[in-house]
Parts: structure tokens; sequence; C-alpha cells
């Protein structure tokens, strides 16, 4: 599937098709889905309970190093555009778009902690998303949730980008671990697309394990 990746990055055409209208009617892919349902519950509850530890000295590291809640919350579009709260360790300075308003994260921000960039390139940050999975927010692979500000944001600009809201939003996904935060909101959609298009449990493994990796090198981190 790389040589589709690498097309869908570097493409110049503003549309990836993703019908899955009758994929979605068929037996196997609604088979595909209670399995996939299974697999998160029980990899978030197994998630929760090895990560403790890890869980444990991240809040106690925020908290020695800057004043402001451990668990950041924010407001993201899930499913059917359906909101939720999403739930992630704090990793920049408290109230850090209170001036600047709603502004995706750079290069080199200076909002972000130093306990903030370590958990961000091991994503480590991530860890509180086991609740959401646990409560069906979230899937563990799946297009990454965003803010409904930026939702509308790129769909001016690209149409395509409310398809992502097809599929229930994950942790991690294609577009994560292909090319992380280096890829423009456009090529993260065509890759989300792309997704859903193709989306079955071999991909799944795929993407958890190409995640493993990138875990481990900390790549695509911001």
């Amino acid at each position: 599937m790389a040589k589709s990746e690498s097309e869908v990055i570097g493409s110049q055409n503003n549309r990836v098709v993703a019908d899955s209208k009758a994929k979605k009617k068929s037996l196997s892919y609604q088979l595909y889905l209670t399995n996939k349902r299974s697999i998160d519950i029980v990899g978030s509850i197994v998630g929760l309970i090895l990560s403790l530890p890890i869980m444990v000295l991240t809040a106690i590291a925020i908290k020695l190093e800057s004043s402001g809640p451990i668990i950041f919350k924010q407001t993201r579009m899930g499913l059917y555009g359906e909101e939720f709260t999403i739930y992630k360790f704090r990793s920049m300075v408290a109230n850090a778009e209170k001036k600047t308003g709603p502004v995706w994260a750079k290069e080199n921000d200076s909002r972000i902690t130093r306990v903030g960039e370590f958990i961000r390139r091991t994503r480590i940050d991530e860890l509180p998303q086991f609740v959401n999975i646990l409560k069906g927010d979230m899937s563990l692979v799946g297009p990454r949730p965003e803010r409904a500000v930026f939702v509308e944001e790129f769909t001016k600009e690209y149409p395509q980008f409310k398809d992502r809201l097809y599929v229930r939003p994950g942790v991690t996904g294609l577009a994560q671990v292909t090319g992380g935060y280096e890829l423009s909101p456009h090529q993260k959609a065509r890759l989300d697309l792309l997704y859903i298009e193709k989306q079955g449990l071999l991909l799944d493994i795929k993407i958890l394990f190409k995640t493993i990796l990138v875990i481990i090198f900390g790549e695509g981190a911001r």
C-alpha cells in the first residue's frame, strides 16, 4: 500500500474518492466493525492497566513543572460530526490559546513545556485517550479528530475533508504513521479517505505496528 500512500500525498488532485456506501451495507464490513470495537475495548483496558505507572509519573512531572490542570480537555468532532470531549496530558502552558485563539501547533512552538515536548515526541500525551476509546468516542485506529473550527475551515478549501467524519476517529491513523504533523490538512485528509476506502483489520494492525515504530523513533511529533 506504500505506493498508494505516496501517490495520495503527492497528488495534485483535490479529490480522493472513498466510496464506502456499498461496503457499509455488506455483512463483512459489519463484522469488521464488530471485531474492531471488541479489539478497541480489550485494547483500551489493557492499555490503561499497562500504562498506569507511566501516567502517574507523567502527571507528577506535569504538576511539578508548571501550574494548571494535568489533563487537557477539548471538544472534538467524532463519528458523523457528533462532538465529544477528548482527554490528553497537558503539554502546553495553561490557557495556551487565551491570546491567540484556536491555532494548530507549529514547529518549535513556544507554548509547549519541556515535559510537554517529551510526552508529545513519545506520544505519552495521548494515553488518556484510552478512556475515550472505552467510552466509544474513539477507536484505536482512525482519522484523528479535529475541532469544529478547523473542520469548517479546511472543508471550505477542501470539501472532502468532512468525509473523514464517516468513520469513528482514532488515536492513531494512516496519516499519523505516514507523515504526521509534517503533512498539510489536505494531504492528511486524502490519506484518511484512503484509509476509509481500504480499511480492514489487516490495515489496522499494520497502522498499529507502524505507530509503535513512530513512538520508538519519535518521528512526526510536534
